[in-house]
């Protein structure tokens, strides 16, 4: 009885997402167009992000090649070294992580702020004044992630090749131009396009849960922390079924 019941709640939040993420694109559209507000909260987005991005690409590069770099020793490979950790953190490890990472700062940050503004019913005073919340408040956030997290997965795929370099450099003693050149050699376009493309998708899955939880917000101030964990347990699960989605669709193609 339990299950059946979580279960339908769970596909009733679905059905409220679809619906949230319908609205968003009908208002998309609409004027006015509150520019000032989408620079100021991508500003805003970036600049709380860019050194918990620099911190974890750094960290992925140095892990990756410290655990993989033995393995290749022992086979006599380790002149792969920067062509494997390359195509392994553009293809998959850097968005992903940096966009959990993102997650975790962003979908929080944004469902308890819409939460605050709707329990203190700040909201609803916009709505009684005339000014469209949902165009003022979600439309933006939902670009403003959209836009902003490809840019910072391309800085964080940067620093953690940086990192990788260090390790290289300390244990094999390689220059950092022949480093780069192998990574640019190995890269192709079929590498740096579909990775590119979901992120655009990441961002927009995590600002519209973010912004549908805080928006959504209920039972007072408790619902406030509420909507600020269940946006990040929720925008983090998407980004898993965005990413299997993206990598299925990129294999096909690619062997057609």
């Amino acid at each position: 009885m339990l299950k059946s019941i979580q279960i339908e709640s769970f596909f009733i939040e679905i059905g409220e997402l679809t619906y949230f993420a319908r609205r968003f694109f009908k208002e998309l559209f609409k004027k006015p167009f509150e520019f000032n507000e989408l620079l100021k909260l991508c500003y805003s987005i970036g600049n709380k992000s860019f050194l918990l991005v620099g911190i974890t690409g750094f960290i992925i590069g140095l892990v990756i090649t410290l655990q993989t770099r033995p393995t290749l020793e022992e086979f006599g490979a380790e002149s792969w070294m920067p062509s494997m950790v390359s195509i392994s953190i553009i293809r998959e490890i850097g968005p992903v992580i940096i966009a959990l990472t993102f997650a975790g700062r962003i979908a929080s940050g944004i469902g308890a702020e819409l939460g605050s503004m709707r329990v203190t019913e700040q909201i609803d005073a916009m709505e009684v004044s005339g000014t469209n919340p949902f165009k003022f408040l979600v439309v933006t956030r939902i670009l403003a992630t959209t836009l902003m997290l490809p840019l910072l997965v391309i800085y964080g795929d940067a620093i953690a090749l940086y990192g990788s370099y260090i390790v290289e450099n300390l244990k094999g003693e390689v220059s950092f131009q022949l480093y780069f050149n192998k990574v640019f050699n190995a890269i192709e376009f079929g590498d740096i396009i579909p990775a590119t493309i979901k992120t655009f998708f990441f961002g927009f899955a995590i600002g519209l849960v973010g912004c549908f939880k805080g928006y959504n917000c209920k039972k007072g101030t408790v619902g406030v922390g509420l909507a600020a964990n269940s946006a990040v347990v929720f925008s983090s699960m998407l980004l898993f079924i965005i990413d299997f989605v993206a990598v299925f669709i990129t294999d096909i193609f690619f062997e057609i």
